[in-house]
């Protein structure tokens, strides 16, 4: 198996987790929910901090921007589990 890159993803999840913000991580990402600047700030946060220990940090950034809507991260899931309980 060729190099692991656990340690700096947790890394990064630690910045995500201080930060308060609503989020999860599941094995291929870690969703942050919150304001556009918020949420950025959090990001490259997160950048630096596996930048500081490795020479490459690659991104991949999808937004959902829903101006006034909070709990999404939640309630998506939530209804989703709803649905399948029916």
């Amino acid at each position: 198996m060729g190099d692991s890159v656990g340690d700096l993803v947790a890394e990064a999840v630690r910045v995500v987790r201080a930060s308060g913000l609503p989020h999860r991580t599941d094995a291929m990402f870690t969703t942050v929910e919150g304001e556009w600047d918020e949420v950025m700030a959090v990001v490259k946060a997160a950048v630096d901090a596996v930048a500081a220990k490795a020479p490459r940090v690659s991104v991949s950034i999808k937004a959902d921007v829903r101006p006034g809507v909070t709990g999404a991260l939640t309630a998506k899931v939530e209804h989703i589990e709803r649905v399948l309980r029916e």
